[in-house]
């Protein structure tokens, strides 16, 4: 009997492995009940019933809170408790390398819009692209300024990555603080740009594929920022190390699609996608 209960004894079984087996959390089940508050709060209110707004902002805050709450968790079981060992880390590493995947498959959804309707331009927008009645922004202002500070951005946590890699603590925060000007920087010119536009996302396919790709590529920015944010607030506490800093890195990782995808952005939609319109003969169109 006292050789099947340590057979089945829990505590036993986990120090025969390295897999992190977390304790049960309220978490999961706050967050799905915060999404669907979130959810349907939004579709009431553009549905204008009363209670929308107030349902759509608690689901909102619930978010908000369960987020801090779950990652204060994980930032105590990783840097505290030293759950996440090799194993755990290499499952990690392959989930992020996953999730960058989903995250190209996204974007790859706009640029097949994008190259839909411009290599093939339909008469209803004038059978030509861009369509006539667009007037496109000027590439080389601050379009190419942003792709030198996002590149500019790169380089620097690069040099941050090798910085904590070495243990080298201040040049890691002198590198994030030059990175996350960088990315300021970049959300604010992008934002200048949107204002001076001289067209909008209801200006047809143009509008509606500049916009999405642009404004999701604008979302993603923000999205890193936060995320280089965090992980300079964790260096300045002693939460990483030159061996124990996957959340740093990860963070990097995503930025560098960022870049990655911006270039893109800056190739095909302000460059080639704002090139001279070229109309398309009328036998191509039988």
């Amino acid at each position: 009997m006292s050789t099947l209960k340590n057979k089945f004894d829990f505590k036993y079984l986990n120090t025969t492995h390295q897999f992190h087996l977390v304790d049960p959390s309220p978490w999961p089940l706050l967050a799905s009940w915060g999404a669907f508050m979130f959810v349907t709060g939004g579709v009431l209110y553009m549905h204008k019933m009363i209670g929308g707004w107030g349902l759509f902002i608690n689901g909102f805050i619930l978010i908000l809170f369960v987020m801090f709450v779950w990652w204060r968790d994980i930032v105590r079981e990783a840097t505290y408790e030293e759950h996440h060992t090799f194993v755990v880390q290499r499952g990690l590493r392959l989930g992020m390398i996953l999730f960058i995947v989903s995250e190209v498959m996204f974007f790859f959804a706009f640029f097949w819009a994008f190259f839909h309707s411009s290599l093939a331009p339909v008469y209803n927008i004038g059978s030509s692209w861009p369509p006539h009645a667009i007037l496109t922004m000027n590439t080389y202002t601050i379009p190419l300024t942003n792709t030198f500070i996002l590149l500019s951005s790169g380089a620097t946590v690069t040099w941050a990555h090798h910085a904590i890699i070495l243990n080298a603590k201040r040049h890691t925060i002198i590198a994030l603080l030059y990175t996350l000007f960088l990315a300021a920087l970049f959300t604010y010119f992008q934002g200048l740009e949107y204002v001076s536009a001289p067209f909008n996302i209801s200006d047809g396919i143009y509008g509606s594929c500049f916009y999405m790709a642009t404004g999701f590529h604008g979302f993603h920015v923000f999205v890193g920022t936060i995320a280089l944010a965090v992980s300079f607030i964790r260096i300045v506490l002693n939460h990483s190390t030159n061996t124990h800093h996957f959340g740093f890195e990860s963070a990097i990782w995503y930025w560098h699609f960022v870049d990655v995808v911006w270039l893109f952005l800056f190739i095909n939609i302000y460059w080639w996608g704002n090139l001279e319109p070229y109309n398309v003969p009328a036998s191509s169109l039988m």
